[in-house]
């Protein structure tokens, strides 16, 4: 991402509706998987927000795991630190410095389609290759490359998927995909004019993204369209979103 983009996402991602409202229906999708003692490796974890929520918020949710993290960028290294957080370590997601069947969890919040990521397929090999027998990953990325904007070209968007590539792309490295559903959905119509609107040839100079601080309006109403997309997701899985998400597990036994 450009540099700026990680003191945007440290200034905003504890209080902004949307990092709050997304790890509200992660922990939904995760339900009773987060088990006392588990842990969760957070592979590609930016400045540390989503691993200091597996560290505090998430044992009020769930159950208290035991988070690590990995990001490549020294610009989240240093947000990491300033959030004090001990378990993190610089390196890339397609060579994670851990040994086989170390954790019981991965996450990776909208880590696999940077272009920095060299290998969407081996960040996902090297996750199933971490994680335990019967271990489970969350895989999110963001969806549909026709709302490529001027966000994507800050953060370094390699492409947005579709849910049926994802899906293909998780088999693909040998993890057994169990659950599968777009989020961001209710609110998917003024996004995507939004994203429209926001084509990288429309604005001069810097392109910067959509990480920024709401108004007291838009984080009132971008928190209450979450909180009922993660009551919905309790039972059913939402049809279009801005996101894509991916719940799988590794097998206990490798198919011969």
């Amino acid at each position: 991402m450009n540099p700026a983009e990680y003191q945007a996402m440290y200034r905003v991602e504890d209080t902004l509706w949307w990092y709050q409202g997304m790890r509200r229906i992660a922990a939904v999708l995760i339900g009773d998987r987060l088990t006392p003692g588990s842990r969760i490796l957070d592979a590609g974890c930016g400045t540390g927000g989503n691993l200091a929520w597996i560290d505090g918020d998430a044992s009020r949710l769930c159950k208290p795991p035991t988070g690590f993290g990995v990001d490549l960028s020294e610009e989240a290294m240093g947000f990491c630190q300033a959030r004090n957080l001990e378990r993190v370590a610089r390196a890339s997601v397609c060579d994670l410095p851990f040994g086989s069947e170390s954790f019981d969890g991965v996450l990776s919040f909208d880590v696999i389609y940077h272009l920095g990521v060299t290998s969407d397929l081996a960040a996902l090999r090297e996750a199933a290759r971490v994680l335990r027998p019967g271990g489970w990953a969350l895989i999110r990325v963001p969806a549909f490359d026709a709302l490529l904007s001027a966000h994507d070209a800050a953060v370094h968007t390699r492409e947005r998927y579709r849910l049926a590539s994802l899906k293909e792309r998780v088999s693909a490295a040998g993890l057994v995909v169990e659950r599968a559903t777009y989020a961001n959905t209710l609110l998917f119509p003024i996004a995507a004019i939004s994203r429209m609107l926001r084509r990288p040839s429309h604005e001069p100079g810097e392109p910067s993204s959509d990480v920024r601080p709401a108004s007291g309006t838009a984080q009132a109403i971008g928190s209450l369209a979450l909180r009922l997309e993660a009551l919905a997701l309790e039972r059913v899985a939402l049809p279009f979103g801005l996101s894509a998400i991916v719940i799988a597990t590794r097998p206990r036994e490798v198919p011969r």
